[in-house]
This record gives C-alpha cells, structure tokens and sequence, in this order.
C-alpha cells in the first residue's frame, strides 16, 4: 500500500517553515491503519520484545496496537503528573519551552527488552528521553518504530545503539 496517499500534509503548521504531516487521515481508514501496523510488525518481527513503550499520545495509537498484534504488553509513557503512581520523569526541551515525560516505576522489569513505538520521527528529543526512561528501569532498548520519519531532521543521529524502523520516510 502506498501510505504517503493516506498522510495529509499541512504547509506552514503549526509554524511557517514546517510542512506538518498528519497522521489522522490515516487512522481513520481501517483497512490502511491495520496495513500500517502490519507492516511495522513486519519490520520489528526479528527483535526480541517483551514490551512496547509509547509516548503519549500518538505513541498510543502506533504502540498500543503493535504490542497487540505482536502479544505483548504496551507501557504508557505520559506527560508528568498524569499517572497515578509512583513515577520516574525526565525532562527534555521543546522548539517552545520545556516538559517532562513519566513513567510507572514498575512498568518495565530489569533485563526486559523494549520497542518504542511512536507516530513521527523528527528531532529525536521525544524518543531519546523515552530510551532515557526505560533505561533507568533497567530495560534494554531493542528498537524504535516509527510510522514516519523526517530524514533531514536526523533524529535517528541521538539513537546511535538503536536500531530504528521506519515505515515512511520524508525529506522535508
């Protein structure tokens, strides 16, 4: 299937400049959303994963359906104060400001090894301090999935040990 069809891209949001590439389309086509997930298990099928984790939201939306088709378990990772127990946070710096994701402190085991699954690649500042979370559990890292990755942002460059998947590719 040709996904490209299935993004809707948006000249200059949310800022001049950015050529925003909105994943909503795709979701809403069945038949696409579950090729989409279909072809990332394809892509993720030769790691050994215990669990995904995604970073809301869009983390959800790709993860959470991964870590069904692949049976296994999906953590949430979430904006800070959004979980209701005890948490581990990391912050990481917005084009905007800063903000910080959380984590359950018993959400991943020692030793589990764990995807992490989200919608975009870019600058790679969202995904490095999910790894940055998952390694303070004592999970290792086995790979990243994305549904789309912006090439010319080079996010893939801060996760240098980690092997990332893409279903699409972008150049702008």
């Amino acid at each position: 299937m040709n996904f490209k069809d299935s993004i809707r891209v948006i000249p200059d949001f949310p800022q001049p400049g950015i050529s925003f590439k909105d994943i909503t389309t795709l979701l809403k086509d069945g038949e696409q959303y579950r090729s989409a997930i279909n072809e990332l298990k394809a892509l993720v099928a030769h790691m050994k994963i215990d669990v995904i984790a995604g970073p809301e939201a869009r983390g959800f939306v790709v993860g959470a359906p991964l870590a069904y088709a692949l049976g296994v378990g999906f953590v949430p990772i979430r904006k800070s104060g959004k979980l209701p127990s005890e948490t581990i946070e990391v912050g990481y710096d917005l084009e905007y400001g800063k903000d910080k994701l959380a984590v359950h402190t018993d959400a991943i085991q020692p030793g589990q090894n764990v995807l992490i699954a989200d919608d975009l690649l870019a600058t790679g500042g969202t995904i490095s301090t999910a790894v940055n979370l998952v390694q303070q559990l004592g999970g290792n890292v086995v790979g990243a999935a994305f549904l789309i990755e912006l090439e010319q942002l080079a996010g893939r460059n801060k996760l240098p040990d980690i092997e990332v998947v893409s279903l699409l590719t972008y150049e702008d």
